[in-house]
């Protein structure tokens, strides 16, 4: 045995603790990468949002009432992408919602507690701490999605499943 992750299951009776991989996952053959390439995405696509929003808004409504419409508009593009590219699931669509948004707010509370004590507390500089933290971030949410958002309990093995 190796000290590399677990491989990530393919198939679609794939049994295991995690979830089956996504489509995306079969083109990319690694979940991580599939998961990192589905995050750049939905950064951009919550950029582009935000600044639709305040274009769309004006100056009557604060600003954070964009950054508001895109996290909403963003975390439900970023669950289905998730679910269907990434970590292909099917059922309890409100349960692995609900979890996908936890994982999601406890990844915005690390990223905003360990980038304030870098800054603040070590002393470090803000742009590289964001990254470091960022990245950080970014890993914890990954298991948080598989293990959480999008964990399925494993299936008994069939005699034709394990040959």
């Amino acid at each position: 045995m190796t000290a590399n992750p677990p491989p990530v299951a393919v198939g679609a009776d794939a049994v295991g603790d995690g979830p089956a991989a996504g489509l995306l996952v079969r083109v990319v053959r690694r979940q991580e990468v599939a998961f990192a390439l589905v995050g750049a995405c939905n950064t951009l696509l919550g950029i582009a949002l935000t600044v639709v929003w305040l274009a769309v808004l004006g100056d009557a409504w604060p600003p954070a009432v964009a950054v508001v419409l895109a996290y909403a508009v963003g975390i439900v593009v970023a669950f289905v992408l998730h679910r269907t590219l990434v970590f292909r699931v099917r059922g309890r669509v409100l349960r692995d919602f609900a979890g996908f948004v936890v994982v999601n707010s406890g990844g915005l509370l690390m990223n905003t507690v360990l980038l304030s004590l870098a800054v603040s507390v070590l002393h470090l500089p803000r742009i590289p701490s964001a990254v470091v933290v960022m990245g950080l971030v970014a890993v914890v949410s990954f298991f948080g999605h598989r293990y959480i958002s999008f964990r399925r309990k494993p299936e008994a093995r069939t005699e034709n499943a394990s040959g």
